[in-house]
């Protein structure tokens, strides 16, 4: 089974160093204020322009008091039950139906759309609560989250495959988060500990006085990886947690040479992880170390298949042994 990667596009701005994240300069039509049947047609306008090339992320909103800032006074529960709503809407319209729903938050009368995208968009969808879980397996095509120890990592994918089979439902699962890739594993360590060495004291401990406030249960898992503190940030081999001192979301980078990296990869796929969200500082640079080291690696093994390739990827090279 082929691997799926994506690469992410930082709206807030490139840098040498770690950005910290949010939504910055809308480049697409994302943000708070998206109705259910307008954005059901924006998407089956993007896909035409596109040539099918659009994929559907789906944020419920993570921090009360941001979305108050926006007119939006739910509870984060209430919110949920919302983006439940939300979805269900949605993925009638795109299934050509007329759809009729009166929920707890959302109402709709006779909602259709001119034209069905085609194809249909996926949509992902990440979320660590109880909630969020069960929102998941009714709803959505790809489940993501953000990387953790890849036992931590399995756990959750047991669970949230399991609520899906109970809706009889089987859905993919990816990770989102950052990569620094190197030919050797010492000059990937080079490259984490200069971004670590980058990190002011005061901007690490405001950041995580924050972060600590937050209401995500997602970004609870993410403080406890590395409590705050700049010892031990290898969690497992290549796991590094550094990322997340500076930065709320994911907080966690594959580090090491192009072939232990490829090698993580292929831990997580053994458990069923299908896609990968990746990023890195800078975003363009990163791309190429990632792109021209481990892309090809996967590649050679079956692993990875160019996405606009008419051929199967060659057989892995071995070495003659006299």
């Amino acid at each position: 089974m082929s691997l799926t990667f994506h690469w992410f596009l930082p709206t807030n701005g490139d840098s040498r160093h770690v950005v910290g994240g949010g939504h910055g300069t809308a480049v697409t039509a994302s943000g708070r204020d998206r109705p259910p049947t307008l954005a059901a047609q924006m998407a089956a306008t993007f896909q035409r322009r596109t040539g099918g090339r659009l994929l559907l992320n789906v944020v419920t909103g993570g921090e009360s008091h941001e979305q108050r800032a926006y007119g939006d006074f739910l509870d984060k529960d209430a919110r949920y039950r919302r983006t439940g709503e939300f979805l269900e809407i949605v993925r009638g319209l795109r299934e050509g139906k007329t759809v009729d729903l009166a929920g707890e938050h959302l109402r709709v009368e006779d909602a259709a759309l001119a034209r069905v995208p085609d194809p249909v968009p996926e949509v992902y969808f990440g979320g660590s609560s109880p909630l969020a879980g069960e929102i998941a397996a009714r709803h959505v095509g790809v489940y993501l989250t953000w990387g953790e120890p890849p036992a931590q990592v399995a756990e959750k994918i047991a669970w949230i495959r399991s609520l899906a089979a109970e809706q009889g439902r089987t859905l993919r699962f990816g990770v989102r988060q950052h990569v620094i890739t190197r030919d050797t594993a010492g000059q990937a360590w080079t490259e984490a500990k200069r971004l670590l060495d980058g990190f002011d004291p005061q901007t690490v401990r405001s950041v995580q006085a924050g972060l600590a406030r937050s209401e995500s249960e997602g970004q609870r898992r993410m403080l406890a990886l590395h409590g705050g503190s700049r010892e031990r940030l290898e969690i497992h081999p290549n796991l590094w947690a550094g990322i997340g001192l500076v930065r709320g979301g994911a907080g966690t980078a594959l580090v090491g040479s192009h072939d232990e990296v490829a090698e993580r990869i292929k831990e997580h796929h053994a458990f069923g992880v299908e896609e990968f969200v990746l990023s890195g500082y800078p975003h363009l640079e990163e791309a190429y170390w990632f792109g021209e080291g481990v892309l090809p690696r996967l590649a050679t093994q079956g692993l990875r298949r160019h996405p606009f390739a008419t051929e199967p990827a060659p057989p892995a090279q071995v070495p003659f042994a006299s």
